[in-house]
């Protein structure tokens, strides 16, 4: 006997699909398993056959967003690497409505996959750190992304709301972009390594 997910003719795909759907026009909070099982025209009993819970769920949305493959540019200087895929990432969060929310709470409760912090891991490798400061260098710069994002998808929603108060009387607006903004965050983060590596040497 089957169940009525697989009756339907729906695929494990066909649920992540629809779930991102939902996703990008109603955002996280209304991604429901009701919501997604109407969607599918399915009970959200049916839902089951393909993911335990709706944890697991988010974590199969999660490592769907952050697959987005960045160009493969071997021949750059691994500052510059770090640079590429940093950017990569912040444009596969910004794919999707609250993509950074959904990954971040992800990879708070330990699950999905680590593809993003092995990205970004291998690129930093370049700068021969020994491994301990490549995977700690690595954590920091992924959780700088997936902060900085989530920022600046929260001012997207406000701002298409209408809900961001204008600058007080006197007070310019802040000319910088969030493309500016998150540049000179992984410029900082990068040229924290160079100075760490540096000191380590002046100290050997």
């Amino acid at each position: 006997m089957t169940t009525p997910a697989r009756s339907r003719g729906h695929s494990r795909d066909d649920v992540v699909r629809a779930a991102l759907h939902i996703l990008d026009e109603h955002g996280l909070p209304d991604l429901t398993m009701r919501r997604l099982a109407s969607a599918l025209g399915v009970q959200p009993s049916a839902l089951y056959w393909h993911f335990p819970n709706k944890q697991s769920m988010l974590a199969e949305l999660s490592d769907r967003i952050v697959s987005r493959r960045s160009p493969d540019r071997t021949d750059e200087e691994w500052t510059a690497r770090v640079a590429t895929e940093a950017a990569a990432l912040r444009d596969a969060l910004l794919t999707y409505r609250d993509g950074a929310e959904v990954v971040s709470s992800t990879l708070a409760m330990g699950l999905g996959s680590t593809v993003a912090h092995d990205r970004l891991a291998s690129a930093i490798a370049g700068g021969d750190f020994d491994d301990s400061t490549v995977d700690q260098a690595a954590t920091a710069m992924l959780h700088f992304v997936l902060g900085h994002v989530f920022h600046e998808q929260q001012r997207m929603q406000y701002d298409s709301l209408g809900a961001r108060p204008e600058p007080a009387d006197g007070i310019e607006a802040d000319a910088s972009t969030p493309t500016t903004e998150f540049s000179f965050g992984i410029d900082l983060l990068v040229n924290g390594l160079l100075f760490s590596s540096q000191q380590a040497i002046d100290r050997s």
